[in-house]
């Protein structure tokens, strides 16, 4: 099962960067008009790739830290590879439904919308609920207390560092329009937060 784990981990990764390949190249053939990068940004954005990539390759390819690994259980596997699959859907379908829009960073592009439909229209911030999911199913799919736990840690320190200064920057940049949206919608859990 252990081993299951750590292939459905891998393959999740691959799926990852498969999809958001496309959507990389496509922005940068958009202008940025406006960027927010700062040295918060920078570390939420390392501390969510080594949490979320770093760690658990390391664990996957040479199985350190081996003292804080514990027995593999199969319903944590079935059910860390359904959280995958359903944070994988979610990136997918929050990258199809911003478009042209997309950044890595809290950038607004030339002729930048602000997008509230498809699954933006349940939640404000899917991509990040993308991420959340990904790093619940990390901790479900790799038994090892540093390596499975990493994602939550590391993204949890780029979501906090992040989510409240985007949100401010679409309120500079969209207004009322923004915080109508937001009256209507919740961060990353339909109906509930």
């Amino acid at each position: 099962m252990d081993l299951f784990g750590k292939m459905v981990w891998v393959a999740g990764i691959v799926a990852w960067y498969l999809i958001r390949y496309p959507f990389e190249r496509k922005a940068k053939r958009v202008r940025v008009v406006a960027g927010a990068r700062s040295t918060a940004e920078r570390i939420g954005l390392a501390a969510g790739t080594l949490g979320l990539g770093v760690a658990p390759a390391i664990y996957v390819a040479t199985g350190f830290p081996r003292a804080a690994d514990y027995a593999a259980r199969p319903w944590a596997v079935v059910l860390g590879t359904i959280v995958y699959a359903a944070a994988l859907w979610l990136f997918h379908r929050s990258h199809k439904d911003l478009g042209r829009n997309w950044s890595i960073t809290l950038e607004i592009r030339d002729q930048h919308r602000l997008v509230s439909n498809g699954i933006y229209g349940l939640i404000r911030h899917p991509m990040y609920s993308s991420f959340w999911l990904m790093a619940l199913g990390q901790a479900l799919l790799l038994p090892n207390w540093v390596a499975g736990l990493a994602g939550l840690v590391g993204f949890g320190v780029l979501y906090f560092l992040r989510v409240g200064h985007e949100e401010r920057m679409m309120l500079e940049t969209f207004g009322d329009e923004y915080r109508a949206y937001m009256a209507r919608t919740k961060r990353i859990i339909p109906h509930l937060h």
